[in-house]
């Protein structure tokens, strides 16, 4: 890492996000130490990976008692990242792409990070940590959390009508942005840079393909990730399922989540819904649609009632004491979700039943964030519809959990994939300025696989850079 003010401050490779034993042992042990005693210091870049100190991953297999389902789920969870989100190691990614390719400069450039929230988040600490004077685009009708955390990292806000799925918003705050100071203002969009793609492609992809096969040692799953199911946001996240198709090509499958609220790709539909987060009414540039199995949606208030029952008293009596799920494990579940990392378990639930999937077939799916981000939210639900006592509490863990149903699924037919590359066109080339050529050349996987074979270049520039400006 450099730091001097002059110098543009960098942190890991890819490769050592994935592994962070390959980091420099006294940059890791600062790291580390920093975690606690200094969270805000730019050490912490080397602390954006999915395993701890001991290199152990972010996970938890979750009960049966819960899920309902005889396949085993796994949660990769990111609220032990530096921001307490996962989406810090894509706007690292694509912060750290842009400057070394001489993009973006600290010392003359204003960094915007276009987001429904966490991205921004990350953008924020990412940002500043960097030294980059950072603006965080988020609608107005986020969670105060969200608004708190980005000011406390030292970005700007810039609030944008609506709510979660007014994206088309945010663009037009970005293009007014630049047109006020096109010298100065660069947009880090996750919806459309690589970065964001590249980090999940290759670090979350390569974790998950670890974990199954320590999972397999443990008498979990048969050392294959069956399926992986994400709600889809920037397109970023869900990138994870490029790798492990593959890995395990014919037998993989990839599920994309939606909000029933806001059903994009399944109907070409809009609207408003309060799973914060995970974006919509628009199909994002990175995410490759062509290549998924299934498109299946959630309800948001099955979400938001489903993270109050892991988060509150009564849930935790009634998963503990009728459900049999131990104390410390039902701790363990009340820290590690948010709202979309519910949707996306009830997402892996309804996975799991659609394909018939058994005791052996491990399906994956990933926690955002944690409840700290919406105790607002959850107040807000507890005025609407009065406190959740047990029998509430009850109710809910069948029919959100066990009796999730099979209907808003719409299987990756070769027609379907055409449909949800398609509807790219009219945000993309109508509105944002992508060539058709472009567009027609995402059809094909050759095109992922030169974005995805440029980790190995950047890696060697982030090197190449780190060593021709080290201090000390």
């Amino acid at each position: 890492m450099t730091s001097d003010s002059t110098t543009l401050i960098t942190g890991p490779t890819f490769a050592e996000m994935l592994d962070p034993d390959k980091i420099d042992p006294r940059i890791r042990q600062q790291a580390l130490e920093a975690r606690g005693k200094d969270p805000l210091d730019p050490i912490n870049l080397f602390n954006i990976s999915w395993k701890d100190a001991d290199n152990r991953i972010y996970h938890e297999v979750l009960p049966e008692a819960l899920t309902g389902v005889e396949a085993p789920i796994v949660v990769l969870y990111g609220k032990d990242f530096p921001t307490g989100s996962h989406k810090v190691g894509a706007t690292y990614a694509v912060l750290v792409e842009k400057a070394i390719g001489g993009e973006v400069d600290p010392a003359r450039h204003t960094i915007v990070w276009p987001s429904t929230g966490n991205y921004g988040i990350g953008g924020a600490w990412v940002g500043c940590r960097m030294q980059f004077d950072s603006v965080v685009i988020l609608p107005e009708e986020m969670s105060q959390e969200r608004f708190d955390i980005v000011r406390r990292y030292g970005a700007r806000l810039e609030l944008t009508p609506g709510c979660e799925s007014n994206v088309k918003e945010i663009y037009d705050k970005c293009h007014e942005l630049v047109a006020a100071d096109p010298e100065r203002v660069r947009v880090m969009n996750q919806f459309e840079a690589f970065g964001n793609y590249r980090f999940h492609y290759f670090v979350t992809g390569n974790t998950l393909i670890e974990l199954a096969g320590q999972l397999k040692a443990r008498g979990i799953g048969d050392g294959r990730v069956a399926a992986y199911v994400s709600a889809m946001g920037s397109g970023g996240t869900i990138a994870a399922g490029d790798r492990l198709k593959q890995q395990w090509p014919g037998s993989h499958r990839i599920v994309g989540l939606e909000p029933i609220q806001c059903p994009t790709l399944f109907a070409n539909g809009y609207g408003a819904h309060d799973i914060q987060g995970i974006g919509d009414k628009h199909v994002t540039w990175i995410h490759n649609v062509t290549n998924m199995d299934a498109v299946m949606c959630i309800d948001d208030m099955e979400s938001k009632m489903g993270l109050q029952l892991l988060t509150e008293e009564a849930g935790w009596r009634v998963l503990s004491e009728r459900y049999g799920i131990d104390g410390e494990t039902v701790q363990r579940l009340s820290q590690i979700f948010g709202i979309s990392g519910v949707c996306n378990v009830l997402g892996a639930i309804k996975t799991a039943k659609f394909y018939g999937l058994g005791k052996n077939d491990l399906v994956a799916t990933i926690c955002t964030d944690a409840i700290d981000r919406y105790h607002s939210v959850m107040a807000q639900l507890t005025e609407d519809l009065g406190p959740m006592d047990e029998t509430e509490a009850c109710v809910r863990t069948v029919s959100i959990f066990h009796k999730q149903k099979l209907d808003w699924i719409s299987e990756g037919t070769r027609l379907n994939r055409a449909r949800w590359h398609n509807l790219k066109y009219y945000t993309w080339v109508e509105q944002q300025g992508k060539s058709i050529e472009e567009l027609n050349a995402q059809a094909d996987q050759e095109y992922w696989e030169r974005q995805q074979a440029r980790i190995a270049e950047i890696d060697e520039r982030i090197e190449a850079y780190r060593k021709s400006h080290a201090v000390g």
